[in-house]
């Protein structure tokens, strides 16, 4: 979602493009927990009521898009001009520039950003508990209420959330060398 929404900002359609700028502005200046209420909430008022978890993915998606829509954006405005005109003298047709010149580099410029907003997305995933989902997070302070003993709890979700990103992490440095050696 978030590379079709910098795909369309940078097609400089005015209206679609205003109001992509709208919504990546409040997508990321809107805290999580804000975001959560509001489409758990009003999703009702406009017709489309929505469960819980619907309502939690949903807010991660919305949220995470405008996020990853400027990272795409950066990598698409940093890819080098000359290289698309020259496909173009070539005879290329702009879907086949994109498809196989453009879309192979701008991924790599765009991985560590985009696997970044991912670790970040994980972290503030505790967020949604604000509409009553059970996260890692509020499972921890079950146990630590039930148990009296909170640090157990604590450094096994903190390993948890370690492993998860860690994980993501390498699977990010896979990707990356597997690009890398692709664009070769």
């Amino acid at each position: 979602m978030g590379l079709a929404l910098a795909l369309l900002r940078e097609a400089r359609i005015p209206v679609i493009g205003h109001l992509i700028v709208l919504y990546v502005s409040l997508g990321r200046a809107t805290p999580l927990v804000t975001l959560t209420l509001f489409v758990f909430i009003a999703s009702p008022v406009i017709g489309l009521p929505l469960d819980r978890y619907t309502a939690a993915l949903l807010t991660l998606i919305l949220n995470t898009a405008a996020f990853n829509a400027e990272i795409w954006r950066a990598s698409i405005r940093s890819f080098p001009r000359e290289q698309v005109e020259a496909a173009r003298a070539a005879g290329m047709s702009r879907l086949l520039i994109f498809r196989r010149i453009m879309l192979p580099q701008i991924w790599i410029t765009a991985l560590p950003g985009l696997v970044n907003e991912m670790t970040l997305l994980i972290k503030a995933s505790p967020a949604i508990a604000v509409i009553g989902i059970v996260d890692l997070t509020r499972v921890t302070n079950q146990i630590a209420a039930i148990t009296y003993e909170p640090l157990p709890s604590i450094l096994i979700a903190a390993a948890i959330y370690m492993l998860v990103i860690g994980a993501l992490v390498r699977l990010q440095r896979l990707l990356d060398d597997r690009a890398r050696r692709l664009a070769m």
